[in-house]
Parts: C-alpha cells; sequence; structure tokens
C-alpha cells in the first residue's frame, strides 16, 4: 500500500505517476490562470494488481515509443472515470471517457490520454495474462465503448470497483487478493459480454475462439481436457484447434495450463480455503500430480505454492 500523497507541481506528479504504473510522458499544454496544478493519488497493490485512485487538474499523459523502451510492457490499464472527462487515443481509435465509464488501453503500445478540466479516476492495472480472454480478443476493446454495447453489466462492475482503494486497505491481505481476483473475474465477463453483443462485425475464427475459452475455463478441473477433447466438442479437427490458438500467439496446452495455474494461485491465497492442502487445490484445478503441480507454479512464479500461500 502506497497510501495517500498530494503534490503541487508537475514534475512531482510526473514522477509519482511514472514510478507507480510504467514509465509515462506528462505535459500541461494549457496553464489556468488562478489555478496552479496539484494532484492527489491513494493507491493499492494485491498479488500484483494495482488500484489507484488519481484527482488532478488538467494535464496530457503520453505513453510513447520511448517511455516503453524504459519498461512496463505487458499490462493492461482499465480507468473507471468517477468525475470529469478524458479523452483516450490508442491504436488509431479515440474515445472520450465520462464519469461512470470505463476504458482499457494497454502499456505496451503508445496511447495518450488528455484531461481538459480536473478529474478524477480509479485506474486497474494488471498482467495482460492475469485475464480469461487471450490478448487478441481483449485487444479488439482497446479504446472501445463499452457501455455502448452493455450498458445493465457496466453499472455493476463500475459500483464494485470504486470502492477500491480505500476500503481495501484495512483488509487482510489474504481477503484483498480474494476481492482483486474478483475484481478482474467482472472485468472478464463484462469484456466478453461486449464482445458477444457485436458478433456480426467480428471475425467467425475469433468468436469460435472466444468459445473455446468459456469451454476450456468451464472444464478447467476435468483431467480430460486436451486439445482432442476440446476439438471434439467443437466439431473441428485438432490442426484447425492449434491454428486458432497460434493466432492469438499462445498454444492450446499453454492456454490450459496458465488458467490452471491462476485459478490455483487464486485459491491459495483465498482464506476460506485456507484448510485446503495444496494438492488438493492442485487436483480440483486440473493437476493431476502435485509435485509437478509445484514445479511448475515456482517455474512461473518464482516461489513454490506453500511459499505464496503464507507471503
Amino acid at each position: 500500500m502506497s497510501g495517500h500523497t498530494v503534490v503541487e507541481s508537475l514534475g512531482a506528479f510526473r514522477g509519482m505517476v511514472s514510478s507507480s504504473f510504467v514509465p509515462l510522458e506528462i505535459t500541461r499544454e494549457r496553464e489556468r490562470r488562478g489555478a496552479p496544478f496539484s494532484a492527489s493519488m491513494a493507491s493499492i497493490d494485491t498479488d500484483g494488481i494495482a488500484f489507484t485512485e488519481i484527482a488532478a487538474r488538467p494535464h496530457v499523459v503520453h505513453r510513447t515509443t520511448a517511455s516503453i523502451a524504459d519498461g512496463g510492457s505487458g499490462f493492461y490499464k482499465v480507468s473507471l472515470m468517477l468525475s470529469g472527462c478524458g479523452h483516450l487515443v490508442q491504436d488509431g481509435r479515440e474515445i472520450v471517457i465520462q464519469a461512470g465509464d470505463l476504458a482499457i488501453y494497454d502499456t505496451s503500445r503508445p496511447y495518450t490520454l488528455e484531461f481538459d478540466d480536473a478529474f478524477k479516476t480509479l485506474i486497474v492495472m494488471f498482467p495482460k495474462d492475469r485475464l480469461d480472454l487471450p490478448p487478441a480478443l481483449t485487444d479488439q476493446l482497446i479504446a472501445a465503448p463499452l457501455a455502448d454495447e452493455h450498458p445493465g453489466l457496466l453499472p455493476i462492475v463500475s459500483s464494485y470497483l470504486s470502492q477500491f482503494p480505500s476500503q481495501l486497505a484495512p483488509l487482510p491481505e489474504g481477503v484483498r487478493a480474494k476481492l482483486a481476483h474478483t475484481s478482474l473475474d467482472l472485468l472478464g465477463t463484462l469484456f466478453a459480454d461486449v464482445l458477444d453483443a457485436s458478433p456480426a462485425q467480428r471475425d467467425p475464427h475469433q468468436l469460435l475462439l472466444q468459445r473455446i475459452c468459456g469451454y476450456i475455463d468451464e472444464h478447467l478441473g476435468s483431467p480430460e481436457l486436451s486439445p482432442g477433447s476440446i476439438a471434439a466438442a467443437h466439431y473441428i479437427s485438432k490442426r484447425h484447434l492449434h491454428v486458432l490458438f497460434r493466432t492469438a500467439d499462445t498454444t492450446v496446452s499453454s492456454w490450459i495450463r496458465d488458467r490452471r495455474l491462476e485459478r490455483s494461485r487464486a485459491d491459495l491465497r483465498d482464506p476460506a480455503l485456507a484448510d485446503r492442502t495444496v494438492a488438493a487445490i492442485a487436483m480440483k484445478w486440473g493437476f493431476g500430480d502435485a509435485a509437478h503441480f509445484s514445479r511448475v507454479f515456482k517455474a512461473t512464479y518464482g516461489v513454490s505454492p506453500r511459499e505464496f500461500r503464507v507471503a
């Protein structure tokens, strides 16, 4: 938890934001008489998911090729506008973000965020592989209007997220991690529903990939889950299945393994499952061999499942 910080200069704000998120370039193109720059930031990071609330005077944020070279690729940022208005540009798309709106953008590619007036926003930043959707699908939502496609679900997700980071701070780490994982589950549900809402405009191969990813999530605990069983369930050949995942820059086996690891990771941090053994959690998510699970977990996260559980 980095607490609550107030700054009164653009330079101090630039350093604070870049150290909390990823390297960024921040400018103030329009100085306003009698309104010196000021900003405040409160943030909390739990299990690699960062929630940051920012209130600031007008400014412009640039994620450039130079700042990308300085590090910080591989993350999605989801912005929930709490008050005021912003303008996001990425991948040739532009969107106006008003109070209550959610927008997603990618730290791996250049983007610009412009704020013409004082505003408050909540930003959720997390590794791209923590979502249950492949980047090839999620990237379609970059700088896209989410509310237009699913206005009913957006207020639910926004209401849940708007309570962070202040209400997470006093909670034990295990509880914070569980709530953080729930936030990603809700965002994943919203993104999947937005993608489902406009199938006529989408590549049928991507629609099939999305259905297959949903099928995999529903059957992660089954030891019978395999490329063969997945292909058979969708009436396609295994070769076609492998091609679909290759277009998403992954493989079927890697996707299954990563999703099983993420579900196992979440359960290991769940206080309600503290009495369940590591082996039982591994088996629940389709790892038949506890020793193999421990090796794969440590290779992926840098610590053993037992070390992760008590960290």
